[in-house]
């Protein structure tokens, strides 16, 4: 994968910046399965369960599901979603089947990701699934996902960075449609301006709790497995990360870099902060977001998923880019959301004229935008969304140095020793150089195992 950062990849396009599961942070963990399925009915029409109504939709977010999807075999073009775009996709896919005389479904999946895979395995998988651009290099490897094709022009109107991320080995793996990173939100009341830099940051945080205007210096999700989407940023600080480059600008899996001395430097400062209490295994992202909600908070690491809560409780916030940490930049993983089309579509042509043809428009990517809150993929679409929603512009702006996940299968090794690392390091229960060593070791032999 090329190593182009999100803001200058734009090149003067004022476009940004997410987690294993669609619409929601990453976790080291899947999340319990569920769905609701869809009948077949006449061509031209979107099977029951789906909207029928046109153009951008105005109706509520989709109900949780209790199981797992199941992929009716009479419809012509199923789709899986989550629930908070599948009101969008009901009325594009109502577009679409009219338009193509056939029928469509979208259904939801608590879990995409596992939901997918299962059911690929079982010869009963949708045709189109939405998801991170990460998942890319375990569904390529098992040959679950086919290349969408886009011409130069195509691939032109979206950020070069999506397109990036949405790339393995030379193909394009599927049409980006919204991308996000982590960022730096402050409680205005608290904090009115941007700290200078991360020991800025403490230091005023640390000056509002021991006035007892705050209980926390800095909020971060942590927790007792910790989180390696929060943790890369201190390392890439120094030099570190988790894969070296090839000559090519993708991500070598031989070249791990967990104890390179940059990643090491990047650990000892995590020990410190949990040292001094400043972050914590006792914050998870729950606890954060309620710490955060009530005001008892200056700053959050965090990212879009936040901002709900904390404009429902009446807490004042702006967006900034991480801080810089001991002179160096702090730097997020930049997620890329993707419609993937299915290697056994049920209909190869009709799957992907919707990724390419529909999820490609400046409408659809505006609308998944305002259900979402993320940023749009699509330059035009960022415009649009941007002039009317200035948080999305502060992503923007906070999402400039980011770098794409690694999209490759290696990937899958790494998430959980270098998040129980963190930890433990915070957690002070092992030296960084120690504890990042033995995290190297172990995600070596993982990846050794295939």
């Amino acid at each position: 994968m090329q190593q182009r950062a999100f803001g200058t990849a734009c090149v003067g396009a004022a476009v940004l910046l997410v987690s294993a599961c669609v619409g929601s942070p990453r976790t080291n963990g899947a999340t319990a399965s569920g769905a609701t399925a869809s009948g077949a009915t006449a061509p031209g029409s979107v099977a029951p369960g789906s909207a029928a109504t046109a153009g951008a939709p105005s109706a509520p977010t989709a109900a949780a599901p209790t199981a797992a999807p199941v992929r009716d075999a009479g419809v012509d073009l199923v789709i899986w979603c989550d629930t908070v775009h599948k009101t969008v996709l009901d009325a594009y896919a109502a577009q679409f089947a009219r338009a193509n005389g056939i029928t469509v479904a979208v259904q939801v999946s608590r879990d995409v990701r596992t939901d997918f895979t299962n059911a690929f395995n079982a010869g009963r998988a949708p045709d189109v699934i939405i998801g991170a651009h990460d998942w890319a290099g375990q569904l390529v490897r098992a040959g679950a996902v086919q290349p969408v094709v886009l011409s130069a022009e195509a691939r032109g109107r979206f950020m070069p960075s999506a397109i990036t991320a949405a790339q393995l080995d030379g193909r394009l793996w599927g049409v980006p449609y919204a991308v996000e990173s982590i960022g730096l939100v402050r409680n205005t009341a608290l904090a009115p301006d941007a700290p200078t830099s991360y020991e800025d940051m403490v230091s005023r945080g640390t000056a509002l709790k021991d006035a007892g205007k705050a209980t926390n210096v800095v909020l971060q999700e942590v927790g007792r497995t910790g989180s390696a989407n929060y943790v890369y940023p201190y390392l890439k600080a120094f030099g570190g990360g988790i894969f070296a480059d090839q000559e090519n600008g993708d991500y070598d899996p031989a070249k791990l870099l967990v104890n390179s001395a940059g990643s090491v430097k990047g650990a000892e400062q995590l020990a410190a902060l949990g040292r001094s209490g400043v972050l914590s295994t006792d914050v998870d992202r729950t606890t954060a977001d309620a710490i955060f909600d009530a005001g008892k908070a200056p700053y959050y690491i965090t990212g879009p998923w936040a901002l709900d809560a904390a404009k429902k409780a009446g807490v004042g916030y702006a967006i900034s880019p991480l801080p810089s940490i001991g002179g160096r930049q702090m730097q997020p993983f930049l997620e890329v959301q993707l419609f993937y089309v299915s290697a056994g579509a049920k209909n190869d042509a009709f799957a992907q004229e919707f990724v390419t043809s529909y999820g490609a428009r400046t409408e659809v990517q505006v609308a998944l935008s305002r259900a979402g809150h993320r940023l749009p993929a699509l330059t035009e679409a960022y415009t649009e969304v941007s002039a009317t929603d200035p948080d999305l512009k502060a992503w923007f702006d906070a999402g400039r140095a980011a770098l794409p996940t690694p999209n490759i299968p290696a990937m899958s090794s790494v998430w959980g020793p270098l998040g129980q690392a963190s930890a433990d390091v915070i957690d002070q229960k092992s030296p960084a150089r120690e504890r990042f060593d033995a995290a190297q070791a172990e995600i070596v032999a993982d990846i050794a195992k295939g």
